[in-house]
């Protein structure tokens, strides 16, 4: 049975054979960041996308960033060739250090640096055919969301209810409006039209997101990203889900309501196709 390993500060190591002190800050405040990299064929998909997204998140909690973006480059292709499968998702983690319990930041700590991988899991084929059920809850988060914090404790309790409710995700709303999903983007097309939350502090500013916003673009599917009232949701047309490990998904049932005719709708079938043709060509230009 081949065994997991992983960067621990500076060392690579069997999982198993990972620590960190009691008093790290990501333990006891879970003061620290992280990033997911989907890999295909053994290939970082948008690599500096996500070193770029992963500096904003240390700016946002005022840690300097322990790596350069070339050090990290090669520690992410150290971590995908030291583990098994050509589909992996990497993830690595940056928290504050350990010091003494105390709210006020540590001073001349050093941030303790983790990465693994594991197995890529994207959606099976018959949830991008048949789409997923989602429930809807208010977004309690905090109101820095476009920080990825190791701090989840909000987003569990939310993914939590889709959980109890055999759903795939909980569909967030705040003030009225749409902002994301407890893990996910989340996209809605009304009358043949893309609409996107902006990227603001209240969702977290997603890769795939990103990706869905060029090929509109490119594909002259119509887009207008803007702040989406509720009701536009509820009776949108197409409900979708982005993230690096669901890719683009439909989402055919909100709160036991059909969206749409229940199945995955034609814009969302485009942006599918579209965005596994943009997949292999990144892929391609890597190899």
């Amino acid at each position: 049975m081949a065994t997991d390993i992983v960067y621990l500060n500076g060392e690579f190591m069997p999982l198993e054979e990972a620590r960190i002190p009691v008093l790290d800050r990501g333990f006891i405040f879970g003061d620290g960041v992280y990033e997911v990299i989907p890999v295909y064929s053994r290939h970082l998909f948008r690599l500096p996308e996500h070193l770029q997204r992963l500096q904003h998140s240390l700016d946002g909690i005022r840690l300097a960033n322990p790596l350069t973006d070339a050090e990290w480059t090669k520690l992410a292709h150290d971590i995908v060739a030291r583990n098994q499968g050509d589909d992996q998702s990497v993830y690595l983690q940056i928290t504050r250090g350990v010091a003494r319990r105390a709210h006020e930041f540590p001073g001349h700590v050093k941030p303790t640096v983790f990465m693994m991988s594991s197995p890529l899991v994207t959606p099976p084929r018959e949830q991008v055919e048949k789409g997923v059920a989602c429930i809807t809850a208010t977004d309690f988060r905090w109101l820095k969301c476009d920080i990825k914090s190791v701090s989840l404790l909000g987003n569990c309790l939310l993914k939590q209810l889709s959980v109890d409710a055999g759903a795939a995700e909980v569909v967030m709303f705040r003030d009225g409006c749409l902002t994301e999903a407890s893990a996910s983007n989340v996209f809605v097309v009304r009358s043949g039209v893309l609409l996107a939350p902006p990227k603001n502090h209240l969702i977290l500013p997603g890769i795939t997101y990103d990706v869905v916003l060029e090929l509109a673009a490119a594909n002259k599917i119509p887009l207008d990203v803007r702040e989406v009232p509720e009701h536009e949701a509820r009776t949108a047309q197409e409900i979708w889900l982005t993230s690096s490990t669901r890719e683009v998904l439909a989402v055919t049932s909100l709160d036991g309501r059909t969206i749409g005719d229940g199945k995955p709708g034609a814009v969302f079938r485009r942006m599918h196709a579209l965005y596994q043709d943009y997949k292999q060509t990144v892929m391609r230009r890597a190899a």
